[in-house]
């Protein structure tokens, strides 16, 4: 049984603040800027390192849950025993222990890695782990496009980091008819979907049927651990890959990129959205 522990992450900054020499024209001057903080975060399984990826060091235990589960190291919530958030002087250690069945499946992929990167596909053994099959996503979700200019209205107003400092991605689950449930920010694209994943998995409720939208671009691995945690839609400021775009078809997944106020881009999946009030043109 998960206890995931209040980590210690609120003592360390998300943010800092930072004295720049602004030049504008003719003139410059030392204005104050806040930026956000970089740390290394070793995510760690059963005292065996898994990734170490440089983050934002907030919502810690939430990023460690959500990658494990996005990346296959455990099947369900309730494989993590147990996770502590412990800080050292060159970074931060994620803890989490495993249950019988899922410590046997880490300690046999540990024992076939070379070693883990800090990158998007952190803990990947193989070409063919790297571009692995989604699982399909389902059905009974169908959005007006005017949902989907929704999601997008209200997401900055909840991206508290994003506003500071401009410079962090930003994941969250809207949901047609309830908004966001959740909303996490991060230096890394892929490290605020984890986060986000973690949100979703530790909810009190069950997450309603709903769509994932990011602030970055759509790469094959933001596809995939979207289709771990049963996203059916995908919508993105940014266009996606090539990659991208087979992977949500393989996963039956609807992703909508370039999705700005005037308008958006479906790629995959569009039975998903109304088109009845639609001109073709």
């Amino acid at each position: 049984m998960l206890r995931s522990q209040d980590p210690p992450d609120r003592d360390i900054p998300d943010a800092v603040r930072a004295q720049p020499l602004r030049f504008r024209g003719q003139s410059a001057s030392t204005t104050p800027r806040d930026v956000p903080e970089e740390a290394a975060v070793a995510l760690v399984h059963d005292a065996s390192t898994t990734a170490v990826m440089m983050a934002t060091p907030s919502d810690l235990a939430e990023f460690g849950l959500g990658f494990s589960l996005t990346e296959g190291v455990v099947a369900d919530v309730s494989d993590i025993r147990d996770i502590n958030v412990v800080a050292g002087e060159d970074g931060i250690e994620v803890r989490m222990w495993l249950s019988p069945r899922s410590s046997a499946a880490a300690a046999a992929r540990r024992r076939r890695q070379a070693g883990p990167t800090g990158c998007g596909l952190c803990g990947v053994d193989s070409l063919a782990q790297a571009l692995r099959a989604p699982p399909v996503v389902g059905q009974g979700l169908t959005l007006q496009p005017q949902d989907i200019h929704a999601a997008l209205d209200a997401l900055p107003q909840l991206q508290t980091l994003g506003d500071l400092t401009r410079a962090v991605h930003a994941a969250g689950w809207w949901s047609p008819g309830v908004g966001y449930l959740a909303v996490r920010e991060d230096v890394g694209r892929h490290n605020a979907l984890d986060k986000l994943a973690g949100a979703l998995a530790l909810a009190a409720t069950p997450v309603p049927k709903g769509a994932v939208v990011l602030t970055s671009r759509v790469s094959v691995e933001m596809v995939q651990k979207a289709a771990m945690i049963g996203a059916q839609v995908i919508i993105a400021v940014s266009a996606p890959t090539a990659l991208a775009i087979r992977t949500a078809e393989a996963a039956g997944m609807t992703l909508v990129g370039v999705a700005r106020r005037d308008g958006f881009e479906v790629f995959t999946g569009e039975h998903r959205i109304d088109q009845s009030s639609a001109r073709r043109g």
